[in-house]
């Protein structure tokens, strides 16, 4: 069952700014509709010189060899950006991404990862451009990243990030949106049994009950 409360993966830099979803994924490969198998699409027309995958561009950081493995992306403000794709989201699971650390995110995309338990972290553009530089300077560097300290941790240097309860929860017990609500379902049942019957009709309720 998923539960995380720590990460540890190598960091690959991705230093560029609004970064979106049709980077991200190619409005091609939507037509997917199985969240398996869409890492092979990631950053596709980034990763590829050709349409068929035949051709890596030996350029591109996530074809270097000490990148192959990483999990945690390092980026620029305002990443995934552009349209409400999810499979964006699905995408960089599948490919093997836990955490994404960047100065901003387009809202909707954040909502989409957290939904998919996708953990992004914001931080402040100094203590990301810190980061950067750590990394640029250890190439291949693994990163831990502690929830429950929320800390990110690489080296001798540690960098505190700010995470909502809410959030945590979702991570550490694999809760989503739904399991959320149903916590209180009590209180909901209570509301609802509250409600006068000419503005409802209690036979509905009656039957979730």
């Amino acid at each position: 069952m998923f539960k995380f409360v720590e990460h540890i993966g190598v960091i690959v830099p991705l230093n560029i700014a609004n970064i979106d979803t049709d980077i991200i994924i190619p409005k091609q490969f939507l037509k997917h509709i199985d969240k398996k198998g869409l890492g092979k699409f990631l950053f596709h027309d980034w990763r590829f010189i050709d349409n068929k995958q035949l051709l890596p561009n030996k350029k591109f950081i996530l074809n270097q060899k000490i990148y192959k493995n990483a999990s945690i992306l390092l980026t620029g403000t305002n990443f995934g950006c552009g349209s409400s794709r999810e499979h964006a989201v699905w995408s960089l699971l599948d490919y093997g991404f836990k955490v994404i650390i960047a100065s901003s995110f387009s809202d909707i995309f954040y909502n989409n990862s957290l939904n998919n338990k996708l953990l992004l972290i914001r931080l402040d553009e100094e203590k990301v451009n810190d980061i950067f530089n750590i990394v640029h300077l250890n190439p291949g560097i693994k990163c831990k990243i502690d929830l429950i300290n929320r800390q990110i941790i690489l080296g001798d240097t540690v960098f505190l990030f700010f995470l909502e309860n809410s959030h945590f929860l979702r991570f550490s017990n694999n809760l989503d949106s739904i399991d959320l609500t149903m916590q209180y379902l009590n209180d909901i049942k209570k509301y609802e049994n509250n409600i006068p019957d000419f503005l409802v009709n209690r036979k509905i309720f009656e039957s979730y009950s």
